[in-house]
């Protein structure tokens, strides 16, 4: 078991790098005086998931992986799904190398809508896929799987193995 404080550092590298959702603040000639406390997101709700892709990828004419889903199969099917590989095909829209031990990627295939058009993956560290590379996925699905100071997933595909697919000519 991890003690608090090696658990809240853990919380804040998560916070600061998984998501990029920290900014840096440009510095000012009177700068406020820090807060007291950082504020956290409200009990039950989550990390907002990208609403547009984070890299400019386009994402028509990603075929259905054979014996696969789409994303918005994955969220629709969820729950009979938890706990089960399933395989689907996308293109990496971010990535993020060696937060906790392992490579985490959002992939979309532009099917869905806001909040079911994004999976985030996670994979064994080593190489990772560049941005707008289409890849084939099979992982686990986990639900509700939440990290903490916010970074909360509905559907997360665990230890992926990822195959990147040749570019069409």
């Amino acid at each position: 078991m991890l003690k608090p404080i090696t658990g809240s550092l853990l919380a804040l590298t998560i916070a600061a790098t998984l998501a990029g959702c920290a900014k840096k603040e440009e510095p000012t000639a009177a700068a406020p005086a820090p807060a007291a406390e950082t504020p956290m997101m409200p009990p039950g709700e989550t990390h907002p998931a990208p609403v547009a892709p984070m890299a400019d990828v386009d994402l028509t004419g990603i075929a259905k992986a054979d014996g696969g889903k789409t994303i918005a199969e994955v969220f629709a099917e969820k729950d009979a799904l938890a706990g089960n590989p399933v395989t689907f095909r996308g293109k990496v829209v971010k990535t993020n190398p060696d937060i906790m031990g392992k490579n985490w990627l959002h992939v979309r295939d532009g099917s869905g809508e806001d909040g079911t058009n994004d999976l985030t993956i996670t994979t064994a560290p080593g190489a990772l896929p560049n941005l707008g590379d289409t890849v084939l996925v099979t992982g686990t699905v986990t639900l509700n799987k939440d990290f903490g100071m916010g970074y909360a997933y509905d559907v997360l595909i665990e230890d992926a193995q990822i195959t990147v697919e040749p570019a069409a000519q």
